[in-house]
């Protein structure tokens, strides 16, 4: 059954039918702002939106609510759907015109993206297969085209799996319990008190998390990463350009990826430490005994600061740049640029791998 999309009745609301499920159609009224209030329930809920500030805050009940608040010269044009698709409940702000304007932007800059007949857009990770990527839509910051955003506060229940898309914009989670995904294209994330999983997939844009009581996943194409107070299963992170600065982290497994940017990680308790960098220093200060570390970076010195009580099989390599070792060593191998040995009782591992920096192995408290 094809897609029907009716318009709007003077009550402001009307009822298509989707392709996948029942969908519910909302228009928003012309006002230059208006806030309505949405509903939406399901083990699992995904909500699209192209513009706007998205606040994603602990609630009660057994529903996601959405506050939405509609703004600019154009926001009576936008409507909202709700329905399933696939397994997986949604609401959908709709934006009818394949040039939006976003005041919220800077002035001459803009985005790209792709967004389907149904208003989804972005990776598929809600359960259903999709080829389909849509039609291109451009979403500047001035010029012409449809001027219209659409602000949000989503209330979440304890326990809820929920997956927010973000195109242009920022986004804030605060004191949320649950499975969270939050996906943005051009747009900063700050999520604080956490407890649940935490997955943060940013195209463009700054990322900072404190206080997450489970596993973390950040994911961003360009942008710092700043994380601290993380106590979970595991922690990742994975930039392709800019700076990672973490602290307070608590995970049985910790890896870092930055193509090129710093990487500066202190008061970290992990069993298993992987910490890559393209370009750039890495600094790393350990709390405990880890099973395994390995530091790589292509271009950058490397300052490692470990317990009196750590030990492992060490095996240094640095193409220019001195090595320095603090730590009482049993050597098999020292030249300038290259050791092995043992450090303590050698239980663990530890891999050091620089192209052009220095190396230095100190000892903490």
């Amino acid at each position: 059954m094809t897609k029907q999309r009716m318009s709007a009745t003077s009550a402001g609301f009307a009822i298509g039918i989707a392709t996948l499920g029942l969908a519910v159609v909302t228009a928003i009224p012309a006002a230059a702002q208006h806030t309505r209030s949405y509903e939406v329930s399901g083990q699992e809920v995904s909500i699209y939106n192209l513009a706007g500030e998205v606040t994603v805050r602990a609630g009660g009940g057994s529903a996601v609510v959405v506050e939405l608040t509609s703004g600019g010269a154009d926001a009576g044009e936008l409507s909202v759907e709700t329905g399933s698709i696939g397994d997986v409940e949604t609401l959908r702000v709709i934006y009818p015109s394949d040039r939006i304007v976003y005041p919220g932007m800077s002035r001459g800059s803009r985005t790209e993206t792709r967004v389907r007949d149904d208003g989804t857009f972005g990776d598929s990770h809600d359960g259903w297969g999709r080829r389909d990527r849509g039609d291109r839509i451009r979403i500047s910051g001035s010029g012409s085209g449809l001027e219209a955003y659409a602000d949000m506060v989503i209330s979440v229940p304890r326990g809820q799996r929920i997956n927010v898309y973000l195109a242009v914009g920022k986004a804030s989670l605060t004191n949320v319990d649950g499975d969270i995904r939050i996906d943005t294209q051009s747009a900063p994330v700050t999520a604080r008190e956490i407890r649940g999983s935490l997955v943060v997939d940013v195209g463009s844009g700054s990322v900072d998390v404190s206080d997450v009581d489970g596993d973390l996943n950040i994911d961003t194409g360009s942008g710092s990463v700043e994380v601290s107070g993380v106590s979970g299963g595991w922690t990742l992170i994975d930039t392709g350009s800019g700076s990672v600065t973490v602290s307070g982290i608590t995970s049985t497994e910790l890896n870092i990826d930055t193509g090129s940017g710093r990487i500066r990680a202190s008061d970290v308790a992990a069993g298993d430490i992987r910490l890559d960098t393209g370009s750039g220093s890495v600094e790393l200060e350990v709390l405990n005994d880890p099973d395994h570390i390995e530091i790589d970076t292509g271009s950058g010195g490397v300052t490692l600061t470990v317990p009196s009580s750590y030990g492992a099989r060490v095996e240094i390599d640095t193409g220019s740049g001195g090595i320095e070792m603090e730590m009482p060593i049993t050597m098999r191998r020292w030249q300038r640029d290259h050791v092995n040995g043992t450090i303590g009782d050698g239980s663990g591992t530890l891999i050091i791998d620089t192209g052009s920096g220095s190396v230095r192995v100190l000892e903490g408290r």
